[in-house]
């Protein structure tokens, strides 16, 4: 998968997840008729909104974006789809390829080397994505879920 698809994937995943917690959100406390939205909706929210984040640094690792795109990039998670207006900028300002550089170039740097070994070994590379999601979440649930 492309670096394109992979964070056009993501960047809507957590805009939908964004949309269905405000679902939540609204039957809690406008309607007042429940509250398993906001605690189903905001779990997987969360989890969606870390995938998103990782990927970001991914990509701002492999594409060689600024320090600033990827400010841009890790903020946009926080307004409500504001990550599909961020995909659609990033592409068109054309920092988002259709192929991942570290998977055919050398790695220069300390992130590079584990990102490059991520983006050669896919199936092994999710893998671990998956575990770094389980892991941050793991953690910023230990920290303090988000009040209700």
């Amino acid at each position: 998968m492309s670096p394109l698809a992979l964070f056009r994937r993501v960047a809507i995943a957590e805009a939908v997840t964004w949309a269905l917690l405000l679902v939540g959100m609204f039957l809690k406390y406008v309607t007042e008729t429940t509250e398993l939205g906001v605690r189903i909706f905001g779990m997987v929210h969360g989890v969606v909104f870390v995938a998103y984040c990782l990927t970001t640094v991914v990509v701002w690792i492999d594409q060689k974006w600024t320090f600033g795109r990827l400010a841009l990039g890790l903020v946009s998670a926080v307004p409500p789809f504001m990550t599909v207006w961020f995909d659609r900028h990033a592409e068109k300002a054309g920092a988002l390829d259709s192929t991942w550089r570290l998977r055919a170039e050398q790695p220069t740097g300390q992130l590079e080397k584990p990102t490059a070994w991520v983006l050669r070994n896919p199936v092994a590379g999710a893998l671990t994505g998956l575990v770094a999601v389980g892991v941050l979440t793991a953690v910023a649930l230990t920290v303090g879920p988000p009040a209700s």
